[in-house]
């Protein structure tokens, strides 16, 4: 197991700007030219951005490294980041929808984090669910077109939902810098 004194090289893949996860022109989030046109294109981009960036910085590890908490004694890891946002995109679901709520994915509070195991299934099924549940609340928010609109029981705006996404999504990628760090000593944007 390892130890916090145990601390990796620091290393980046760029060769153009060190403190870059890659350089620009390999980099997939890099939009060449203008930004996208109007509000929800813009909000639309930034949630896709931040999105990739996350998997960005869990490619290339094995299940060992995706599940190891490496930054003690939080239960954080990159494969629980995946759990856990998968779990929220379904919440955001049951603040747009009417109803019984959906069911958690992973059972209990906090089973994103405590059950991210080192198990190859696990991880294909933390992407899977993440993909999965993506998909899903990004068309039941496509349904609604206007951003001011207030919807589901807490009558939320469409607009502030779009915000609250990109903030989560933007809060874990920080810890996922954090935590890529400590696993193999990668950084970068």
């Amino acid at each position: 197991m390892a130890r916090m004194s145990d601390r990796p090289e620091r290393w980046t893949e760029a060769t153009v700007h060190p403190d870059m996860w890659t350089d620009p022109d390999k980099d997939p989030r890099d939009n060449e030219g203008p930004g996208p046109d109007g509000e929800l294109a813009t909000l639309l981009e930034c949630l896709a951005n931040y999105r990739l960036t996350l998997r960005m910085k869990c490619e290339g590890l094995d299940p060992g490294q995706l599940a190891r908490r490496s930054v003690p004694p939080s239960t954080m890891s990159l494969l629980g980041l995946l759990r856990h946002l998968a779990e929220v995109e379904r919440d955001w679901r049951n603040w747009i929808g009417a109803g019984d709520p959906l069911p958690r994915l992973y059972g209990a509070r906090d089973a994103d984090f405590h059950a991210a195991v080192a198990e190859q299934a696990v991880v294909d099924s933390a992407y899977a669910d993440l993909e999965r549940e993506q998909a899903a609340t990004d068309a039941a928010l496509a349904a609604h077109a206007d951003l001011g609109a207030r919807i589901g029981e807490r009558g939320i705006a469409v607009r502030e939902l779009h915000v609250h996404r990109i903030d989560e999504y933007a809060r874990h990628c920080g810890h996922a810098d954090l935590l890529r760090e400590c696993v193999d000593g990668r950084v970068g944007q």
